[in-house]
């Protein structure tokens, strides 16, 4: 390695470099992609046309399939131009955009469902309070907040990755740009960073998760104190729903961005990255809609309003 330089600009290798089935998987890929991105928008349509579904509940898995659409729209596009044309060259500018965006929809993304489950805590624990305990307000003030806190983690590592001198070899055994990837390309010594980064991600992945938890250990003390089955039963849907939702997002995150550095591996790390951008998003939609009775009534009047016009 030679000594530090500017870039004009960096290679991904991608994700399909050391498969003989590249066609296939890129298929797959695709295919998800398009599947993710329609599905989380059909289910902001449904939420925005169905009026019981406006509730600071869907309010905020509508923000959620947003994300999830931003998200694989930040990587995916790019991830398939570079397939189709072999050209896999991505400027500095254009590597600290993806950075910046995954990171604010990542971390915003963290914050949202620990805000989701404070709402199911107040639902499940509190009915009678819940206008008061989950006013608009107070939705809307999260729902910001979970944005802002995203986008300032995203705008720190997006613009410290990218203050790094970087080697001569400017090759990223990655499909998109993200922070740890660039990092091991750096000419420099990235302790700092590094231990920064940590720190960040303790906050936007812990913080949250303990959160998570305890709202739902305080949700699983309720229902198991409810007297009627039916009433135990919606709400252990409904929870089951957002921690499936929960458990498949910090999984992954957890394993990519607190591993130590000394078990990391590219082909770990690309695998997982998958797992959390193109698939993660696509059961959302699929998880919230199979088990929720709320979701499954809007979507059977919005096919037969769809149904009565295709007759007229």
């Amino acid at each position: 390695m030679k000594n530090g330089n500017t870039t004009s600009y960096f290679i991904l290798l991608g994700l399909f470099n050391h498969t003989e089935a590249k066609l296939f998987l890129f298929v797959i890929v695709v295919t998800t992609s398009f599947a993710s991105l329609v599905g989380n928008a059909f289910m902001i349509f449904l939420i925005h046309q169905d009026a019981r579904l406006h509730t600071p509940m869907y309010f905020l898995l509508s923000q959620l399939s947003l994300m999830d659409m931003m998200l694989v729209s930040t990587i995916v596009p790019k991830m398939v131009t570079d397939y189709l044309t072999g050209e896999k060259f991505i400027s500095p500018a254009g590597c600290g955009l993806q950075i910046f965006f995954f990171i604010t929809l990542g971390g915003g993304e963290c914050f949202l469902l620990a805000a989701m489950s404070y709402d199911r805590y107040v639902a499940v624990c509190h009915p009678l309070r819940y206008p008061i305990l989950m006013n608009w307000q107070l939705c809307l003030r999260m729902t910001l907040g979970s944005w802002v806190l995203g986008a300032a983690d995203g705008l720190m590592q997006a613009a410290a990755t990218l203050s790094f001198p970087f080697c001569d070899a400017h090759e990223i055994n990655h499909f998109f740009c993200e922070a740890p990837t660039l990092v091991r390309l750096a000419c420099a010594d990235t302790f700092v960073f590094e231990y920064v980064m940590y720190i960040c991600c303790v906050l936007m992945l812990l913080v949250p998760f303990s959160l998570i938890l305890i709202s739902y250990s305080l949700i699983l003390a309720a229902i198991l104190q409810m007297r009627f089955r039916e009433a135990r039963t919606k709400a252990f849907t409904t929870c089951s729903s957002h921690l499936s939702v929960v458990g498949l997002f910090y999984g992954a995150a957890i394993f990519t961005y607190m591993q130590p550095k000394s078990s990391r591996s590219a082909h770990h790390d690309k695998v997982v990255s998958v797992f959390y951008t193109i698939f993660t998003p696509i059961l959302n939609p699929l998880i919230y809609s199979l088990r929720n009775r709320e979701v499954k009534l809007a979507l059977r009047k919005c096919l037969g309003q769809c149904s009565a016009l295709s007759h007229d």
